[in-house]
């Protein structure tokens, strides 16, 4: 067995971070507004096989590279980003937002000096309601429907070992959608059907297709089949109760 990834201690990792900060601002000085630290660390849930991940925030005009390396026995992620992105980043909506805007909410200040990284953590929350309902628009057409048809198409080509990993591909869809809607943020990926088994707002059929990946139960590909039905149902039944219409009546050109 090799003997990497390798386990760490908190206060190794804790340590190793120190360095890092002060490497950096030795190395670019003013140049550096703040550090974040982000991920399982910055919320106190890290493991000893968790990685490194930091946010440093640059002067807008000052662009420098991103690092992702292993300096072993750590691995580190360094992403660099101008005041300005970084900004723009925090208060954007996407399909991803409730996986990736913990990134900002959860930011533990590991160089600061002025108060930064408080502002960006309030920017996370300020997502309207419309710019969440329009994304949910759009991604119900960009991907669940899109996977549906294809879940639908194997099923009738007789191609049964794809409906496994076309439920993943619906379910984790909508566990995306489920963030959204309830405007809460995934602590981490790993825990993010436990998280949104737990969310007031659902589409009805999602607990018991998740349910069933999460016992790791997809070899009865007809049992498979039937809760992504279920669950597409479910889906359009919690859309139209929400009031999000994702279908037109006329071209939209």
């Amino acid at each position: 067995m090799l003997t990497y990834p390798a386990a760490t201690t908190r206060e190794e990792k804790i340590h190793i971070i120190g360095q890092i900060k002060d490497r950096l601002l030795q190395q670019h000085g003013e140049t550096i507004l703040a550090i974040g630290l982000y991920g399982s660390i910055a919320q106190g849930i890290d493991g000893p096989y968790s990685d490194i991940e930091l946010l440093v925030v640059t002067k807008d005009g000052i662009s420098l590279p991103d690092y992702e390396f292993i300096y072993l026995p750590f691995k580190i992620e360094i992403s660099m980003n101008q005041k300005q992105e970084v900004w723009q980043c925090a208060t954007t909506v996407d399909d991803s937002w409730a996986i990736k805007a913990g990134v900002y909410t959860h930011l533990e200040a590991i160089y600061d000096p002025t108060g930064l990284l408080d502002q960006i953590r309030a920017l996370s929350k300020q997502i309207s309601k419309e710019a969440i309902r329009e994304t949910m628009r759009e991604f119900m057409i960009w991907e669940p429907y899109e996977t549906m048809g294809k879940i639908r198409n194997n099923k009738i080509a007789g191609n049964d070992s794809y409906l496994p990993l076309g439920a993943k591909d619906l379910a984790w869809q909508t566990a995306k959608l489920i963030g959204l809607a309830n405007r809460t943020f995934y602590n981490t990926r790993a825990q993010t059907y436990e998280e949104s088994l737990r969310m007031p707002s659902r589409p009805s059929g999602y607990d018991e297709l998740v349910e069933l990946m999460m016992r790791g139960q997809l070899h009865d590909t007809e049992v498979v089949y039937k809760r992504c039905e279920c669950l597409w149902t479910g889906l359009n039944e919690w859309y139209e109760k929400m009031g999000i219409d994702y279908k037109v009546k006329e071209f939209p050109f």
